[in-house]
């Protein structure tokens, strides 16, 4: 099969796995290699689905031994196949970065043969292109759960990020639909990569010259609307897998359909709003405070897609609104709708030298229509008055309206509005 045919298939096979933004990794060029990768990241390109991406993003082989029913390179998927060489992919990789095509390498793979195997395998390719190409730009592996400790400790120092995917929520959900994988030895993997990345930093703390395990972390995917796990699961098992292994990111990715599915999986894809309330979800963990139980409940598993969680929140728990501007601590403002982190930290600066008032907030660009009912500021606010009114969500949600790209285009033909 011709090198294009190849590439075809497994560019395509990749474009299910969102976990390939890069982050956090800073490496200079000495002037005797290739490239070169930057703290702030890459993510600039678009694949045909939609998403993100400036890496050339592409799947060694789709051959596998395994048989996870929502995935397309299953071994009863009758799609077609193809395997590049570890040294196909290190030339691809050159070829595109010298054309100023893409900025780094996202390798995953179908397990062939066995799980080291495979492992071997990715880590020929990021050794080829680390010291036989000399290339210094990013290298996104991804891990397969079970491989050797001494596999994943070769992969770590060759690549900028590692990964292992969690795949789905639940154990349950492994077993109905993915029965030759299971939580514990992805977590055991998980665990190794944290540990190394640990003790790495231990390292080069103590000697800058100390070789650096994955400097960018290690990061996960989760499948959403694959099984009828809630949001609220989704959630619990992303804020465990954040604590246990120090993860940079979980990403999520909503189920897409794929051809000859089995029966078990829906017919369609949730909707993307839903992924949107997850990410929204996670930032709101991670950096505003709040714990997986105060964004979903039981009677209430799932997160809303007609209002973000925060604002959601806000309405379950109005007994802790109004909220002064002018005297509150960082951590209640944050629970504001409508006010993320920079906004927060202005308004503290500001009211060190004045109090503050609805005016400062609209000059700030906060979005007045969600965020009035619940703040006290320095003048007058009668709609923190109205705070337990029954329609007070109708009144701060704004209905979301979708762009119609023909009526735009022919409104800007014809010039009617």
């Amino acid at each position: 099969m011709e090198l294009r045919q190849k590439l075809a298939i497994l560019a395509d096979a990749a474009k299910y796995d969102a976990s390939c933004a890069s982050s956090g990794s800073r490496r200079r060029n000495d002037g005797t290699q290739l490239g070169d990768t930057t703290k702030i990241g890459i993510c600039h390109s678009y694949t045909p689905d939609g998403r993100c991406v400036s890496l050339l993003k592409i799947l060694l082989t789709n051959y596998c031994i395994y048989d996870c029913q929502f995935c397309v390179n299953r071994v009863t998927s009758d799609t077609p196949r193809a395997r590049f060489t570890p040294a196909e992919v290190a030339h691809l990789t050159i070829e595109f970065y010298k054309r100023n095509y893409i900025e780094g390498l996202f390798l995953s793979s179908g397990i062939i043969r066995s799980v080291d195997y495979t492992m071997e395998q990715l880590i020929e390719v990021a050794r080829l292109l680390r010291y036989q190409e000399n290339f210094n730009g990013y290298i996104h592996l991804k891990t397969v759960p079970g491989a050797s400790p001494e596999l994943i400790e070769r992969a770590g120092l060759v690549a900028d990020r590692l990964s292992a995917n969690v795949e789905l929520p639940t154990q349950e959900d492994l077993d109905r639909l993915a029965p030759e994988k299971s939580r514990q030895q992805i977590e055991k993997t998980m665990q190794e990569m944290a540990g190394q990345i640990l003790a790495s930093g231990e390292e080069v703390r103590k000697h800058k010259s100390a070789p650096k395990f994955a400097p960018a972390g290690q990061s996960t995917q989760m499948i959403v609307g694959a099984t009828a796990s809630t949001d609220g699961q989704i959630l619990q098992t992303a804020d465990a897998l954040y604590r246990r292994h120090r993860l940079r990111r979980v990403y999520y990715s909503a189920y897409s359909p794929i051809p000859h599915g089995d029966d078990r999986l829906p017919p369609e894809p949730p909707p993307l709003i839903r992924e949107h309330r997850l990410y929204q979800s996670d930032w709101l963990i991670r950096f505003y405070g709040f714990g997986v139980n105060e964004l979903t409940t039981a009677a209430e598993p799932n997160l809303s897609l007609e209002m973000d969680p925060k604002l959601s929140w806000a309405l379950r728990n109005r007994d802790r609104f109004p909220v002064d501007l002018n005297k509150a601590p960082r951590e209640l403002l944050l629970r504001i709708p409508g006010l993320g982190v920079r906004n927060v930290d202005r308004i503290i600066q500001i009211r060190r030298h004045q109090s503050i008032r609805l005016d400062d907030l609209a000059k700030l660009r906060a979005p007045m229509r969600r965020i009035r009912a619940f703040v006290i500021t320095a003048d007058h606010n009668p709609e923190a008055l109205r705070i337990d009114r029954d329609d007070l969500a109708h009144r701060v949600v704004t209905p979301h309206v979708q762009l119609e790209l023909f009526a735009a285009a022919g409104s800007a033909r014809t010039g009617e509005v």
